[in-house]
């Protein structure tokens, strides 16, 4: 799978098939990744592109997260996980049959720490159950962390546990993607 950043150049409908071309402009020169794909049918997905966050921003997270657990004699896990639900924007709500519920929720929180499941109750498709699924801060984009940045900082300072000024974070955050 190739990813890279672009830009739609044009888009055109062809008269004979009325299939759509889409013609992408890319920042780097991609053409090697694509060899091999030529001639075959493939799935597309184009999405906004944001930024992704780096990794200095996840430690500062992480260290927050552990003064926040000795003040508050907590694991820092479960304060990671916490803040992971509150953050929102982070979700999808899944139906999932009756007795597949238990092995769907082991399944989803084997990807990682922040994986979680929640079981909001009976779906209107009858034998199924909703199921709210959080995604891991692993695969967060520059929004979404810097709410979670944000959230464990507004409980840091409740605590009176320091943290770096708002001119630091904002330099943080705005060092986030500079070395993708």
């Amino acid at each position: 799978m190739a990813e890279f950043k672009c830009e739609i150049a044009d888009i055109s409908q062809e008269y004979k098939t009325g299939k759509t071309r889409i013609t992408l402009l890319a920042d780097r020169s991609i053409l090697n990744a694509f060899d091999d794909l030529l001639d075959k049918v493939l799935n597309c997905t184009l999405k906004l592109f944001r930024k992704k966050r780096s990794l200095d921003a996840n430690a500062y997270f992480w260290v927050l997260c552990g003064k926040l657990a000795t003040k508050t004699r907590q694991n820092k896990r479960d304060i990671y996980k916490q803040l992971i639900k509150e953050i929102g924007d982070n979700f999808e709500i899944v139906p999932i049959r009756n007795d597949a519920v238990e092995t769907w929720c082991k399944n989803w929180e084997s990807r990682g720490e922040g994986w979680q499941c929640d079981i909001l109750g009976d779906s209107k498709h009858s034998g199924y159950t909703n199921i709210c699924c959080y995604y891991g801060s692993s695969t967060y984009d520059t929004e979404q962390m810097s709410a979670l940045i944000d959230s464990v900082v507004f409980d840091c300072k409740e605590q009176g546990i320091e943290t770096m000024t708002p001119d630091q974070i904002a330099e943080l955050k705005a060092r986030w993607g500079e070395n993708e």
